[in-house]
């Protein structure tokens, strides 16, 4: 019986581990079977743990050269893409999610890297998607559309990653998609600026971080939404660090851009979006290291209840910290020691530390299991901190093992 050359490269981790470990954990997620574009139960699905996933593969491909990474990407989207570009899988145009989406910036990749059209037209259906998305008042997509007015920090996540890329590569010249004018248009500043504004937590605030809570309900419909701006109780380790992760993300794209490929208001609207970004970076990033535990490292789940019985150490957001702080520092986006109060590099290796003794975990045939990972967090019902807490911790997460593929990147280039 003949192999596949993925069947070869699964049956090949009872070898000697690797050296880095951004290559063992995603060659053992790939043994696993995980991020194939199938759900757990063999079903098409088009998830964002899988483009977070790919993202990694996309750099490990770059870094290493090693075609598997790239012929894996391809193999998982062609179960949710079909040859006509069509998107399969469980993905519902009119759910108006923004979760699948996050599969977006795969489809922009194997369109830059292969020219076949139907990448560009599963990227297309996504775009539509944002021209359609329902929003708040002041512009905000909706998380959902069951979740009406509701605006969380793992949206912006999910969509702007999308939006920016595509903006770049087929709208440069896009103003309104760069910067939010006089109307609620499609617009990427707006959509950072709108989620930081809404649920920054106050300085006067119980047990309070100065980080953004999960997210909030501009209606104040919902039975968790306070007063003021109708935002959640608690600040969610994971949400924080979709939300870190992004800021990074689309600075990057915003660099990518060539001088000459925007007109001269389009390059205004870019560079007022670059602002925003780092404006809030800086704000955030010193804040997160300083929430971070101070005998681990680590942050906990709850942020805002440091200690309280019943919060822990997870996992997926440490990585998620750990590679924003970096390559946040290693890009030149924030300086290694901002307000003169401790080095973001030095807390970044310290969580890092912790993550690999205690969460990174070898198996007996070789491969990695990754521990910690809380499986969910919503603001479907009370968003309250017995609700985060109640919530199942998962073995071999994706979503954060390939947080932990990107954090461990940043830390290999040390």
């Amino acid at each position: 019986m003949l192999l596949s050359p993925l069947t070869l490269f699964s049956l090949s981790l009872v070898a000697a581990r690797p050296s880095s470990n951004a290559v063992w954990a995603a060659d053992s997620a790939i043994a696993r079977g995980q991020g194939n574009g199938l759900s757990s139960s063999g079903t098409p699905t088009v998830s964002y743990e899988h483009g977070v996933f790919q993202t990694g593969l996309r750099r490990l491909y770059e870094l290493t050269g090693n075609q598997t990474y790239f012929d894996y990407i391809v193999q998982g989207v062609g179960r949710i893409v079909s040859d006509d570009g069509t998107v399969g899988g469980d993905y519902v145009f009119d759910q108006f999610s923004l979760d699948p989406v996050r599969t977006g910036p795969t489809f922009l990749y194997l369109y830059e890297q292969t020219g076949l059209a139907k990448y560009k037209t599963a990227a297309d259906t996504f775009r539509r998607q944002l021209d359609g998305h329902p929003r708040t008042a002041q512009g905000q997509f909706w998380h959902k559309l069951r979740y009406p007015n509701q605006g969380w920090l793992d949206g912006i996540y999910m969509g702007e990653l999308f939006y920016a890329q595509y903006t770049a590569m087929f709208e440069p010249t896009n103003q309104t998609a760069w910067v939010k004018l006089k109307l609620p248009t499609d617009d990427i500043t707006a959509q950072f600026q709108l989620m930081f504004t809404n649920t920054l937590q106050n300085a006067t605030a119980p047990n309070t971080t100065g980080l953004l809570y999960h997210g909030y309900d501009f209606s104040h419909v919902a039975s968790w939404a306070s007063a003021d701006r109708g935002h959640s109780p608690e600040v969610w380790d994971r949400a924080m660090g979709w939300y870190a992760m992004a800021l990074v993300d689309v600075l990057d794209i915003l660099a990518s851009l060539p001088p000459s490929s925007t007109s001269t208001s389009a390059s205004a609207s870019t560079e007022d979006l670059r602002t925003t970004l780092l404006t809030i970076l800086h704000t955030l990033f010193p804040r997160i290291r300083d929430a971070a535990d101070e005998s681990s490292g680590v942050w906990w789940l709850v942020l805002t209840q440091p200690g309280r019985a019943g919060n822990y150490f997870e996992s997926s957001a440490a990585a998620m910290f750990v590679y924003a702080l970096l390559r946040g520092v290693r890009m030149g986006y924030i300086g290694d020691n901002p307000d003169g109060r401790g080095s973001l590099t030095e807390a970044a290796k310290k969580a890092y530390g912790y993550i690999v003794e205690n969460w990174a975990v070898g198996n007996a045939d070789g491969s990695m299991a990754w521990e910690g990972t809380v499986v969910v967090g919503s603001l479907d019902t009370t968003g309250d901190f017995d609700y985060y807490i109640s919530q199942p911790v998962d073995l071999n997460d994706l979503k954060g093992l390939a947080a932990f593929v990107l954090a461990s990147m940043e830390f290999e280039r040390l």
